[in-house]
């Protein structure tokens, strides 16, 4: 009976420890993918700042149109 227990106990370790390296690929596989996220992020931050300081007119993107 204490055979069938320790066996028991081995399975379910080997079970979360698979699990847990499942896990951890699909966090590492999101970080990578908010990562490359944040370069966008900021490229874009970046090329809207050179619009609006390539505008002509010098108006702010950010000002609210007169019927608000």
């Amino acid at each position: 009976m204490n055979d069938d227990r320790l066996v028991e106990v081995e399975t379910k370790l080997a079970y979360q420890e698979d699990t847990i390296q499942q896990l951890n690929e699909v966090i590492c596989r999101q970080q990578d993918q908010i990562d490359a996220l944040l370069v966008q992020y900021e490229l874009l931050v970046n090329r809207m700042k050179e619009l609006d300081t390539d505008r002509p007119d010098g108006d702010d993107l950010d000002e609210r149109p007169p019927h608000y």
